[in-house]
């Protein structure tokens, strides 16, 4: 296993956790899913640290950062992540984000096109289908706030099974740091199932803004995953020059249902940059 170093940036009023691997190596920055927390990267971590010095954020309201009361929108995900990235001098790292993490890695790079020498994109919601017409799912967030308020008051012993019985294809390395993850995360970070500013900050547009090599991680919609090959045709009228891997026989969690074949894609990429 890796030595892992820890500590804390304040940046935009939150202080904001990371744990990194370190070394003279080109920084590779790692953005988790909702509930996910920075360490739940660590078997992908432990293969990428021979090529990368590894940042693994815990974005707000996860793992050991700050939960405020409010602030859970993308353009705060989005710029709490790039100050990480400019508290700690990182010269043009890698992004890689996976769901809720993807789309803070657009955002970041949307806002501060500059900042990414490439992004990586592991099943992002595809938020930049809504629009200002758009019907919200309400039964989704309120089932979602339920799963949340659950798995709070429930022991490690709960978690484990119900992780078991919902993903029996996952690694065990998986799912310690899942469980713990879960029993960090609060329950405020609910409110970015639908951010308030999901439709002001006109994605489509700021993806545009997008200039460094992109590439989308896909999966099969039967399986789980968050976007469809529509959904990502859309996100490509945006970024034209993104590419577009697809890895089948996984869901909204690829990295965990077909890691392999992952970190192939992963690595073949940043291979050609």
């Amino acid at each position: 296993m890796f030595n892992l170093t820890s500590g804390y940036v304040t940046t935009n009023g939150v202080r904001i956790h990371y744990y990194r691997i370190g070394g003279d190596k080109p920084p590779l920055v790692l953005a988790h899913g909702i509930t996910d927390d920075g360490l739940c990267w660590s078997p992908v971590a432990e293969v990428l640290a021979e090529q990368f010095d590894v940042i693994m954020v815990d974005a707000r309201g996860h793992g050991k950062s700050d939960a405020p009361a409010d602030g859970y929108s993308l353009q705060n995900l989005g710029a709490e992540l790039a100050g990480v990235i400019q508290a700690l001098e990182l010269n043009r790292p890698i992004l890689l984000g996976h769901s809720m993490g993807a789309i803070t890695v657009l955002v970041a790079a949307g806002l501060y096109p500059s900042l990414p020498r490439a992004i990586l994109l592991e099943d992002p919601p595809p938020f930049w289908m809504i629009s200002g017409s758009a019907t919200r799912d309400t039964d989704f967030k309120n089932g979602f706030t339920a799963w949340i308020n659950s798995i709070k008051r429930k022991t490690r012993e709960e978690l484990l099974a119900e992780c078991r019985e919902q993903n029996p294809g996952w690694p065990e390395a998986e799912r310690e740091s899942w469980i713990n993850s879960k029993h960090r995360v609060s329950p405020r970070v609910t409110a970015l199932i639908d951010p308030p500013d999901m439709i002001s900050l006109d994605l489509p547009n700021l993806f545009k803004r997008i200039t460094c090599p992109v590439l989308f991680i896909s999966a099969d919609a039967g399986l789980g995953a968050a976007s469809s090959e529509k959904d990502i045709a859309q996100l490509k009228m945006s970024i034209p020059h993104m590419q577009v891997t697809h890895i089948a026989g996984a869901g909204h969690n690829i990295r965990r249902e077909q890691f392999e074949k992952y970190l192939e894609s992963a690595q073949n990429f940043v291979k050609g940059l």
